[in-house]
Order: C-alpha cells, then sequence, then structure tokens
C-alpha cells in the first residue's frame, strides 16, 4: 500500500507575512527577508522591499550615531561627560536657556540631532526619552530684564553655569557648543558646531529647545497679539508689526527692539 504523500503546506497569507514582519525585533528582520526571498507574490516583495529599506536606514542611522561619537569615545577616560548647550541667544523676547545632559556610556537613542535638524514632533519625543534615560540633566535659564543688564554673551555664560549646576551628579569634562565657560572649575572642551558633531550637546540642545519653546507658548497666552506660540519671540513680521502697535511686552528684551519702538 502507498503511502500517502504529504501535501506541501499552504504559504502564508500576505496579511500574515505582514504581521510576522511588523511583529520582529530589528534583529530578526534580516533572516526574515532571507526566509520569503523566494517568495514571488507581490505583496510580499512589497513588504520585503519596505522591511529592506528600513532595514538601511536603521543602518546609517547607527552609522551617523557612532561618528556624533567620537568627542564621547575620545575622553571616554573620563566617568561624566556632560554635553551642554543653548538656545534664544537672537529672539526679541523670552529667555535664554541652557541645558546640561550626561547620557549613559552605552546611550543608544535613536535620532538625536542638533535640534535645528529635527521636527517640532521629533524633537518632543526625543525631549521626554532623553529625560529618561539620561544619567543627569540640568536647565538654566536667564530672563529678559537680566539680559539687558549683563549684555546676551554673559547671560548665555549664566545660563550654562546655572544648568551645569542644576545637575545631580557633578561632570567630569565639559562638551561644550562653541564656547568656554568662564567661572566653572571642570575641563572643558569647547567644539564648533557641537550640536551636529556631538551626542552629548545634541541632546543638550534639544532639552534646551523644547524648554524655552514650551516657555514662549505659555507666554503667547499671557501676552496674545505677538504670535509667540509660532515665532518663540525671534522677530518675525507679525512680532514687528505687534511691537509697533502694541508696545512691548514685560518679556521683551529692550536691547533688543530699541529700532521697533
Amino acid at each position: 500500500m502507498d503511502e500517502k504523500r504529504k501535501e506541501p503546506a499552504a504559504p502564508k497569507k500576505i496579511a500574515e507575512v505582514k504581521l510576522e514582519f511588523m511583529q520582529a525585533k530589528d534583529e530578526d528582520i534580516p533572516s526574515l527577508l532571507t526566509k520569503y526571498k523566494e517568495d514571488e507574490r507581490s505583496g510580499v516583495i512589497t513588504i520585503c522591499n519596505q522591511y529592506r529599506n528600513k532595514i538601511w536606514t536603521l543602518q546609517k542611522e547607527m552609522e551617523r550615531l557612532a561618528e556624533m561619537r567620537k568627542y564621547e569615545n575620545k575622553y571616554s577616560d573620563y566617568q561624566y561627560i556632560c554635553g551642554i548647550d543653548e538656545v534664544g541667544r537672537g529672539p526679541f523676547s523670552g529667555p535664554v536657556v541652557a541645558a546640561a545632559v550626561i547620557l549613559p556610556k552605552d546611550c543608544n537613542i535613536l535620532y538625536i540631532n542638533d535640534s535645528k535638524q529635527l521636527s517640532e514632533k521629533k524633537r518632543e519625543e526625543l525631549y521626554d526619552e532623553i529625560i529618561r534615560e539620561a544619567v543627569a540633566y540640568g536647565v538654566g535659564s536667564v530672563p529678559p530684564n537680566q539680559i539687558d543688564e549683563m549684555n546676551i554673551l554673559q547671560a548665555t555664560y549664566e545660563a550654562m553655569r546655572k544648568a551645569i549646576g542644576n545637575l545631580s551628579v557633578k561632570p567630569d569634562i565639559l562638551l561644550n557648543d562653541a564656547v568656554t565657560i568662564p567661572g566653572v572649575d571642570i575641563k572643558q572642551v569647547p567644539i564648533i558646531k557641537g550640536d551636529a558633531q556631538s551626542i552629548s550637546i545634541a541632546a543638550a540642545s534639544i532639552l534646551a529647545k523644547v524648554t524655552r519653546d514650551r516657555m514662549m507658548i505659555a507666554y503667547d497666552r499671557v501676552f496674545p497679539g505677538y504670535d509667540f506660540a509660532s515665532n518663540k519671540g525671534y522677530g518675525s513680521a507679525k512680532h514687528i508689526e505687534a511691537l509697533k502697535k502694541l508696545g512691548p511686552t514685560p518679556i521683551h528684551r529692550m536691547s533688543f527692539i530699541t529700532n521697533f519702538i
């Protein structure tokens, strides 16, 4: 009596293949691509191409992050490496804000970059992730009246000193975006365009940017008419028009707006 021939298993439905990819960890995607590389169904080919592109994009991002760790790697003998950056040197109104961030040595937060290169949504997402993952972080700000008194450069230094002072852990070394901060007894490394070259400085730029943007959005509700929520205090046409029509608010930097009032 002949043995019954075993029928080959029916191929998974395309929806099931898609679910298999969706539920897989990133490190398991290459094996799935191998598994389905001979599947000639157009739907499966589309799914494989999508995830092949995802893996390529992820690989490029990991390479970019590795490049952004070059200063952290250079100074890896220091235990607590702190990135420093500021935002708000140019606006007509609002504070200047600085942030200091100490990331874990094995930090692997994807898409950290100079805050100016990120969308508002991505900055907000990364802000929460940085806060959650950081060894320590601190934020410091200097208000408009003090900016007028001491000038913006000195106010920026003061905001940075405050940010460092608000860290729960004392840094062993500071990686600064372009400046050397006076009055700080910690080794400093100024890096030109540091927010695009150091993951620690980039993280600080994100915290500073999101913090200040949230402040300006809140100020927009207190001082309507200047469009602070959109321009964040910078000299947009609508802001300048409001200055001429309504005059300055208590959060304006008087030394910045002498040509408009």
